[in-house]
């Protein structure tokens, strides 16, 4: 079971979701919240954690985009899926800059939805070709200014973890696939997001490609 919060200012949208949600076998859906303080106050008196969040990115008070900065400084555990009606590269660039691990655009089909949040509960983050595109577009953009990484620092087989993470693998497929046990890929990833500063597993696969330490295709 995904425990999960909702957030968003559109009453009958809201409750929809929820609705949608709480019917399926996968998901519990602990509480939900009309703008983003009142998400980050409920957070703060949740004895019941969500796993993931959705939020939408405009609301009063609040707004997504600062909701998401303070719960990924207080609950840096939990995953956040933003959630809005716009589909456009600067909202999307700027929720996964600010440690979004998904995006959600608010007309998906319901079976995208359910898909997008096990793939962010089991992997960490979930990237699609449009998020990947934006991503890699920030990393050819002048302005965008790449942090210093030596990559001799980087060994071979981080590498090769690093690029299994990059394509959504589990931690599972990768120890199978490079013959290693689940807890040496953890120390792999563990020792990745150490040296590229990264917060999440979104961050490490946002950092990788921006600063083209795995191959875009």
């Amino acid at each position: 079971m995904i425990n999960l919060a909702l957030a968003d200012d559109e009453t009958l949208f809201l409750e929809t979701l929820s609705f949608m949600l709480d019917r399926h076998s996968e998901f519990n859906v602990l509480f939900s919240a009309t703008n983003g303080q009142e998400l980050v106050d409920q957070l703060r008196d949740c004895a019941i954690m969500p796993d993931v969040i959705l939020t939408d990115l405009k609301m009063p008070i609040l707004n997504g985009v600062e909701a998401t900065k303070k719960i990924r400084t207080e609950f840096p555990e939990i995953k956040i899926i933003a959630l809005s009606s716009y589909d456009t590269d600067v909202f999307i660039s700027n929720m996964l800059g600010v440690g979004a691990t998904s995006y959600l655009v608010k007309n998906s089909k319901p079976e995208e939805v359910y898909k997008t949040i096990k793939e962010v509960h089991e992997k960490g983050f979930y990237y699609n070709e449009k998020l990947l595109s934006i991503l890699h577009q920030n990393s050819q953009n002048q302005n965008f200014k790449k942090s210093a990484l030596d990559n001799k620092l980087i060994s071979d087989r981080e590498k090769e973890v690093l690029e299994l993470i990059c394509k959504q693998h589990t931690t599972k497929e990768i120890a199978d696939q490079l013959i290693l046990s689940h807890r040496t890929v953890d120390r792999h990833r563990d020792s990745l997001l150490t040296k590229t500063n990264s917060r999440n597993v979104a961050g490490l696969v946002a950092f990788a490609i921006q600063n083209s330490l795995v191959p875009f295709k």
